[in-house]
């Protein structure tokens, strides 16, 4: 399936929002579009999409289907509702030919310049069209997907004018996401501060990666390998230390290939980086992750294997000639290939929780390399010490059920994902008591699965359950009965460790009752311009509460510090608090979404609720990580250094303290 991968990157991009995709105006695309409209009757217009291509690069044709690579005019959701495309063609015939990077394919393609032709009927009056051309192109073994950016202006005669991009600028609009009261230098007190308690320690991410490994090791793809290739080692060398060298070079391979797996998460982190606080709150990535985490669940299942093209495997494992450094680097590239089936689902779930804004690809560097250390070790140990080879158990039935297993946590992972997306988008499929009632049966089938209640077909079959295995049924079983409370109306449905993870206490089926007592969530206000008259009116200090409906971190915040009594009399009697979401997907009034333009020169869509508040962030506290919180007066004066994530209750009261303190010297002035 060399196909494999374009059709992934076909996956992101036509399921990307067309109306948030932005601007990369300094990355040189291949393809060169102009717009214009032609009017047929009085609410239908034929759009000319003409393309100039590079040389030496193939443009997919509009003809191909929907499932492979090809040319799509999308509309933004907007403009989707006022006008539908009823045909669509193409001014000359394309190329067609057997593409050998695809599994000869039959392509149709155009080169030098292409013309798309979309016929368009307005179910009412002519108005403004917005929207996006994605696109993939091909040269050599290169398959790349590009997207251009539209809009067809209505004048006030009923014609249309297309032009280059989706938003206009609009300077009234971007100097109210600069608040130029706002001194980030001058608090009225030098209290606060955003040091490293607000990030997640890559420390944390390493060890999670090593326990990862320590996983992947003991899975039926890994296991078997290590005797095996430790005796290879050891036995064709000439002799033991040059066998040791050998085999801890492979260890080291192992490493390094997947610290290599990080490096372009850090070129993008340059590029662009709000991009991974994109990545973790994107409603279609998260739906995409967690279609794949549902797949590789019913793949541990036993219901099919997943493997990367076998071609890439016999590549790497004919460059492995065993005598050179080179060949033992292949060597590792080789058992890195061909355990995917079993590594990818937990290199996946660190990708997933790695990437967040706090550390962006050094997390995912940390979670890496641990992965890696403690994959690679047992080859360099096992090698150093062959004696020992001798204690590991043999590979059997166990193996099967520790990949069942680790399914049945995929599963649990996908729900998480599905949950993120439910979230920023308020579809309100998946409330706290229905995530935890997922949990619950979840968490029952692997419980009956470890005491051998229930099989797969593929099992072997449980003469006598081993201590091993009763000790992790027993684990699965009480943390399942933990989760129980998580469905009721009471006072013990506020499941500590599970904050962060699972929906807010808000988010309910029971609204907000007996979950939020003792809480400030009721008194939230949502948008800041609303805030500071209200400040104004009745006299207070602000908290700007700066959060995500997917931020762990911030529902640690609210379930158990803002909960504290003295942090909630503290905010509740002296603040007034405003949340502004930055991953809510919820789109703005047209008229208020615009373009908008950094003092570095880089543009940027505000087209979303979570677009405006994230840039305000960026643009005013020069910090995308959430939480974060600022003191403001009602005139927006900052009365403290802003904080992160702070999940000392003392220190967060005395922040709080601090800003009151500062906010009677104000009045007094």
């Amino acid at each position: 399936m060399k196909n494999l991968l374009t059709l992934i990157a076909a996956m992101v991009l036509l399921f990307q929002p067309k109306a948030q995709a932005q601007e990369a105006d300094s990355i040189p695309k291949h393809v060169k579009w102009e717009f214009k409209a032609e009017k047929k009757g009085e609410k239908e217009f034929v759009l000319h999409f003409t393309a100039k291509i590079d040389a030496g690069w193939k443009l997919f044709s509009a003809a191909m289907g929907n499932d492979d690579p090809n040319t799509r005019i999308v509309f933004d959701s907007l403009s989707d509702t006022r006008a539908k495309i009823t045909a669509l063609a193409e001014a000359a015939a394309p190329k067609t030919a057997k593409e050998p990077l695809l599994d000869d394919m039959e392509i149709k393609y155009h080169e030098n310049g292409a013309e798309v032709l979309a016929t368009v009927q307005f179910s009412d009056s002519v108005k403004d069209l917005r929207g996006t051309v994605t696109y993939f192109i091909l040269k050599g073994e290169e398959v790349l997907p590009e997207e251009a950016l539209f809009t067809f202006s209505a004048d006030a005669s009923g014609n249309l004018t297309g032009e280059q991009g989706g938003l206009k600028v609009n300077a009234d609009a971007a100097a109210g996401l600069k608040r130029p009261a706002i001194d980030l230098n001058n608090p009225v007190m030098k209290v606060g501060g955003i040091g490293t308690e607000g990030q997640t320690n890559p420390w944390f991410i390493f060890l999670l990666g090593f326990l990862g490994g320590l996983v992947a090791l003991v899975t039926p793809c890994v296991f078997p390998m290590i005797p095996l290739t430790v005796s290879f080692f050891t036995k064709s060398s000439q002799d033991k230390k040059k066998g040791i060298f050998n085999a801890t070079m492979y260890g080291f391979f192992i490493f390094l290939i997947y610290v290599l797996f990080s490096v372009p998460f850090h070129v993008a982190g340059l590029a662009e980086p709000e991009i991974f606080n994109n990545i973790s709150t994107n409603v279609w990535l998260n739906v995409i992750f967690f279609t794949i985490f549902l797949v590789f669940a019913l793949s541990f299942f036993g219901l099919f294997d997943i493997t990367l093209p076998s071609g890439l495997a016999s590549k790497a494992d004919s460059k492995a000639n065993k005598g050179t450094l080179v060949g033992i680097f292949f060597m590792a590239l080789t058992l890195v290939v061909v355990s995917f089936s079993c590594t990818g689902p937990i290199l996946g779930s660190l990708l997933a929780g790695s990437l967040n804004s706090d550390g962006g690809a050094w997390l995912l560097t940390a979670g890496m390399a641990g992965f890696g250390v403690s994959l690679a070790l047992p080859f360099a140990l096992f090698a150093m010490f062959p004696n020992w080879l001798s204690s590991l158990p043999k590979s059997g039935g166990w193996l099967t059920s520790v990949k069942v297993v680790l399914g049945f946590v995929e599963l649990a992972l996908a729900v998480k994902f599905l949950s993120n997306a439910d979230l920023v988008t308020h579809w309100g499929i998946l409330h706290r008591e229905t995530f935890f009632l997922i949990w619950i049966i979840i968490g029952i089938l692997t419980t009956l699965y470890l005491f051998g209640l229930i099989r797969f077909p593929h099992d072997s079959p449980v003469k006598k359950l081993g201590p091993v295995r009763i000790i992790f049924g027993l684990l699965f079983g009480l943390f399942t009965l933990y989760l129980l409370p998580g469905v009721t109306n009471t006072k013990y449905a506020r499941l500590k460790l599970m904050s962060g993870f699972a929906p807010p206490m808000s988010y309910s089926w029971y609204g907000n009752t007996a979950h939020e007592r003792g809480s400030v969530e009721p008194d939230v206000i949502n948008d800041y311009e609303k805030a500071l008259q209200l400040a104004k009116a009745q006299n207070k200090p602000i908290l700007i509460d700066f959060t995500g409906w997917a931020c762990v971190n911030c529902r640690n915040m609210e379930e158990n510090v803002w909960t504290d009594p003295e942090v909630h009399d503290l905010i509740k009697k002296n603040y007034l608090l405003v949340s502004l979401y930055t991953d809510d997907r919820k789109k703005l009034p047209e008229d208020q979404q615009f373009k908008y333009v950094s003092p570095e020169g880089k543009s940027k869509n505000i087209v979303t609720i979570g677009d405006k508040f994230a840039t305000m962030q960026t643009v005013n506290f020069i910090n995308q990580s959430q939480p974060l919180y600022a003191l403001i007066t009602p005139d927006e004066q900052l009365l403290t250094f802003p904080v992160a994530y702070e999940p000392n209750i003392q220190k967060y009261a005395d922040w709080l303290k601090a800003g009151l303190e500062g906010w009677e010297k104000v009045k007094k002035k």
